[in-house]
């Protein structure tokens, strides 16, 4: 079995890398800078050159190279998303979504993925040659040196989609999935001023402040880039610290691979501490204050 993965993202490349180690041979197809290519853990690295912002061109080029392998794995970034939906139209391959894990079974894919908005995980035999892979899946393979492959070039057509102008989206100067330690917020905390006493205890710890979709998406108290669940990061600390968060299972499939996961919350029926290996059930502007005090002393 050979497979062929693409993404624009190069961590998400060395994610899936990993992901499918010891599964099947995997080749590249990379919408970026050739100085890359190196860093990929593959034989053969096609280079998509002067990337459009034009998801069918890419879908395309991507087409002519595709028929030569099994399965045809990208990274479930906006872009990546159109070109797998593309691709499994065009050439008739049947597509899965947002996979979370990926063996075979008598000559099959055997594949998991969330269900109903997230409530629940199907597993499932199926037919599918084409899947989207969450971001976060696994941790990076990168070769101890750089990588002798074979190098070849795709060249895009020009598509129906001219590039006028270009603003970069600023970025946060927090990267959440590769924090060992975080404090996490949501909507229990109440106000805004109760961020400080979050900060606090991140402080102490050394850890990153995180925030539950509430906090982050619809009351904007914290950055998107802080935003952990199935419409944010999804994170896999060493230790995270759960503060006024209820425990939907929106949030919880970004946070459920931590080794060490710790409840503070009013409400002992909250959902969370189904999912904690430590829970305290109180008002976290007692509790966290003392915290903050016992570690610092």
């Amino acid at each position: 079995m050979k497979s062929l993965i693409f993404s624009e993202s190069a961590e998400i490349i060395k994610e899936m890398l990993n992901f499918l180690n010891g599964k099947m041979e995997a080749d590249v197809a990379f919408a970026g800078e050739t100085s890359e290519a190196p860093l990929f853990a593959a034989k053969k690295v096609f280079i998509i050159d002067s990337y459009p912002y034009d998801p069918q061109t890419v879908a395309l080029a991507l087409e002519g190279i595709v028929g030569g392998y099994d399965y045809f794995f990208v990274g479930a970034t906006t872009v990546g998303r159109e070109v797998a939906a593309m691709v499994s139209q065009d050439m008739n391959m049947p597509m899965e979504s947002e996979i979370m894990s990926f063996g075979l079974e008598n000559g099959q894919a055997k594949v998991s993925r969330f269900y109903y908005g997230g409530k629940t995980v199907m597993e499932k035999i199926t037919s599918a040659r084409v899947f989207t892979v969450m971001a976060g899946i696994s941790d990076q393979l990168v070769p101890d040196k750089p990588y002798e492959q074979e190098v070849i070039m795709v060249h895009v057509q020009s598509g129906g989609i001219n590039l006028i102008s270009r603003e970069e989206k600023q970025k946060g100067s927090v990267d959440l999935t590769k924090a060992d330690i975080i404090v996490a917020v949501g909507r229990g905390i109440g106000k805004k001023e109760g961020l400080e006493v979050a900060e606090q205890l991140a402080s102490a710890l050394g850890a990153e402040l995180a925030g539950s979709r509430p906090v982050c998406s619809d009351l904007h108290w914290l950055g998107e880039e802080r935003q952990v669940g199935l419409s944010g990061k999804r994170v896999k600390p060493k230790v995270y610290i759960a503060l006024g968060i209820s425990g939907q299972i929106q949030h919880i499939v970004g946070m459920r691979d931590s080794k060490t996961v710790i409840a503070i919350n009013r409400d002992k029926s909250a959902p969370i501490f189904n999912e904690c290996d430590y829970g305290l059930v109180g008002d976290l502007y007692a509790i966290v204050p003392k915290l903050v005090q016992a570690i610092r002393s």
